[in-house]
């Protein structure tokens, strides 16, 4: 499944459906691939499916902060016009998610899967090795539960991207921000609806992790996957999209 990338003045995105908008938000080692089980379900039943390339490796090395990628996403929206849209972010892009709502409060709803923001584990470590195949298909592998799910084409992207001087550097400043930004105090004053969906077995953000966002954020629900690893939008995607519709169609477009 293809989508055409979109590019319009400093942006590069995919725009999929007509009807309410989804703005996707990738994460630190992910693509725009990583969701197109979920864009192909929802361009199909109304919704309008806007996933931007999050501009980890371009920023300099000063602003590269989940803070900065939060204004970059505001400028977006305000650049494409939208007005009413929630979020849905994986790791990093659900912590991105999370900053934005903390400054700009603009989503309907929020919508975070293997979402960093509370505990990051391992984010943009363990990359001594980095010239070594061998260990890097390992440490993709254990994102998911299933390691066929790390297909041969992913392994060679992260190890191209780590073994990229200049883009390990964004990603080690990326993850750092990430940690210094934890969103814990912020959480409880976060009263938009916000949909938890999370892998039973995710090794990077632990189940521990879900419970705690559903804790502290006062107004979320949330959903677990079986045999799912940290990205259930690729490892299950049918269960992760019949999850969201029914979340979306209650929560959000009944209101």
């Amino acid at each position: 499944m293809k989508f055409n990338l979109v590019e319009d003045s400093e942006y590069k995105y995919i725009e999929e459906g007509e009807g309410f908008p989804i703005i996707i938000l990738h994460g630190l080692m992910g693509n725009l691939a990583n969701f197109n089980e979920v864009t192909g379900f929802f361009k199909n039943r109304n919704f309008k499916v806007i996933m931007p390339i999050l501009p980890i490796y371009d920023m300099p090395l000063l602003k590269t902060s989940v803070k900065e990628l939060a204004k970059f996403l505001d400028k977006f929206i305000l650049h494409k016009k939208i007005k009413e849209f929630v979020l849905l972010g994986n790791s990093l892009g659900g912590h991105v998610g999370l900053y934005y709502t903390k400054m700009f409060n603009k989503a309907k709803g929020l919508v975070l899967t293997g979402s960093s923001g509370l505990y990051e584990k391992g984010m943009g470590s363990g990359y001594t090795k980095r010239g070594d195949y061998e260990v890097i298909r390992k440490k993709v592998e254990e994102v998911f539960y299933d390691p066929i799910v790390a297909t041969k084409e992913l392994v060679d992207e992260v190890f191209q991207t780590v073994n990229d001087r200049s883009k390990l550097i964004k990603i080690l400043a990326m993850a750092k921000s990430a940690i210094r930004h934890n969103m814990s105090d912020d959480l409880p004053k976060m009263k938009l609806p916000t949909c938890i969906i999370w892998g039973e077995n995710d090794n990077v953000t632990p189940p521990e992790v879900a419970d705690e966002f559903h804790k502290l954020l006062p107004n979320s629900s949330l959903y677990w996957i079986k045999k799912c690893g940290h990205a259930p939008m690729m490892e299950h995607p049918s269960e992760f999209n019949s999850i969201l519709f029914d979340w979306l169609s209650s929560k959000i477009l009944d209101k």
